[in-house]
């Protein structure tokens, strides 16, 4: 039998037919991991509280009505749980082909991709995208109201990248809601509360208050919203030229780990450096100091790393 961890108390229960033992107060999702069972999921991550917005990791369990969450269901004793029945599978390939014909997925990243080669996804199934709306269109829309569709393309929130300084961008064309951000910028990392989700439905977004630019927003340009974002809908404003100049190449890329210096603090740095230039600063998400978080400095202070010309 499976132990997926050792502590005082553990409870019993069956994932798609094998007897596992875990932690009371863990979830299906960290006994899924601890048997090595690929489970999709776009709103969780390590460093934050679980909102269960996505719904791409449901799994089925015997005696619930409907699927439930595995990143915030929490494991019980004589549970009985299948993570790929065709009730399962069905929700999954649903979600991924709804957020697939209305998103841009494409910097989704390679798990997306198994997914949706996993799950037999089609997201033209919906029919060829509707036209994307122009800047501010989608921002100006009334909450409650929907537009009667065509019934001949899909709907989709494709519309121009928000810019509005030189650190990041906003492209909610690849924004799927799944509230990462929203909670970096809150209580579980900055307190800032500069972003949250604006309108209902199909037109909700995330928004500055009254939508102002970042510029005149409350936001302190920590850059931890562009850390858990799963999509690119956030990116550093330097990742963003060099993508729409063609240099961006994570091929030509290397890591390098090291320890912030403006303050004494410690915290974690993830250089990713192209062509003995740094291009993009995260932080891990399981180091004890930062979980993953970093302040303007750590994240968009390293210009001075580069020379000011070319052979200096």
């Amino acid at each position: 039998m499976p132990v997926i961890a050792s502590i005082s108390r553990l409870v019993d229960f069956e994932i798609d037919g094998e007897t596992v033992r875990a932690p009371e107060g863990s979830t299906i999702l960290d006994a899924c991991g601890g048997l090595g069972v690929d489970t999709p999921t776009l709103c969780y991550s390590e460093n934050l509280a679980p909102v269960n917005a996505c719904r791409v990791c449901v799994v089925e369990v015997e005696g619930s009505r409907v699927l439930v969450p595995a990143c915030s269901r929490r494991v019980e004793e004589g549970m009985v749980v299948r993570t790929d029945s065709d009730r399962v599978r069905h929700s999954r390939r649903m979600v991924l082909e709804l957020l697939g014909s209305s998103v841009d997925m494409s910097l989704a990243g390679p798990d997306v991709r198994r997914w949706n080669e996993a799950y037999d996804v089609d997201a033209h199934r919906y029919g060829p995208p509707a036209p994307p709306s122009a800047a501010g269109e989608r921002d100006r829309r009334r909450p409650g109201h929907h537009d009667v569709p065509d019934g001949l393309t899909a709907a989709n929130v494709a519309q121009p990248v928000k810019i509005d300084d030189e650190l990041y961008i906003r492209d909610y064309a690849r924004c799927i809601l799944c509230y990462k951000c929203t909670q970096a910028c809150g209580e579980d990392a900055q307190n800032t509360f500069a972003i949250s989700v604006a309108g209902r439905g199909f037109d909700a977004t995330i928004a500055t208050e009254y939508d102002t630019p970042l510029t005149d927003s409350a936001c302190v340009y920590c850059g931890n919203c562009i850390g858990v974002c799963p999509t690119g809908a956030l990116m550093p404003k330097s990742e963003y030229d060099m993508r729409q100049d063609g240099t961006w190449d994570e091929s030509r890329q290397t890591t390098t780990r090291t320890v912030c210096t403006f303050c004494g603090v410690g915290c974690n740095l993830d250089l990713h450096v192209q062509d003995n230039k740094i291009v993009r600063v995260d932080s891990p998400k399981d180091h004890d100091v930062t979980r993953g978080n970093l302040c303007i400095k750590g994240r968009f202070g390293y210009s001075h790393v580069h020379p000011a010309f070319p052979g200096d």
